[in-house]
């Protein structure tokens, strides 16, 4: 089996039920989900697996389901049915609300940073923004599975609690952005009353 197939030399990549330019906002999205994706296997290793196999178990079942995101933007055609489900946002959900409580009290906005591990999960946090981001933009021009959009939103907050959650382990405060006013009440943001 060879590696490489020349069939991209032209610009163009296969997608399911199709061919696309490599820059095609669909590529970009589903690109930008497997850059996620390898930014989580890095914070993996950078886990103690005494310490942390709960959060290393739930990000190898986040990498999977990243393929399923991936591969559901990945898709042109819609006879296939799609694999990103609304049970994998019901699973974020209940993660978050277990790390809030372990994590200490927020009240500002902090900076990125702690621990190696910790400092990766955010990495992570922010190019799972740019993966919505590019999503919002690829379902203004085409059809896509509008759970993946929902998923990465609750995602992003997942990345955010565990990498409070990792430094916490760790021994490590969380750094407080210094300008910042109290946006955070028991937990979660102000506006969300």
């Amino acid at each position: 089996m060879n590696l490489y197939t020349r069939t991209g030399d032209e610009g163009k990549t296969s997608v399911i039920g199709g061919r696309l330019d490599k820059d095609h906002i669909r590529v970009e999205a589903y690109g930008t989900i497997d850059e996620l994706n390898s930014f989580v296997g890095v914070a993996i290793t950078q886990l103690d697996k005494e310490v942390f196999g709960d959060i290393i178990h739930e990000l190898e079942k986040i990498q999977h389901e990243l393929f399923d995101c991936g591969g559901d933007l990945a898709m042109v055609s819609t006879e296939y049915p799609y694999k990103t489900k609304k049970e994998m946002i019901t699973f974020l959900e209940e993660r978050i609300d277990e790390y809030i409580v372990e994590a200490p009290k927020l009240e500002k906005f902090i900076l990125p940073g702690g621990s190696m591990a910790g400092a990766t999960i955010h990495v992570c946090r922010t190019v799972t923004r740019r993966s919505e981001r590019l999503v919002v933009q690829l379902q203004k021009v085409a059809e896509t599975n509008l759970v993946v959009l929902k998923y990465l939103n609750r995602l992003s907050d997942y990345f955010f609690a565990i990498a409070r959650v990792i430094n916490y382990r760790y021994g490590i405060k969380d750094v407080e952005y210094e300008r910042s006013a109290l946006v955070f009440r028991d937990g979660k943001r102000k506006e969300e009353k």
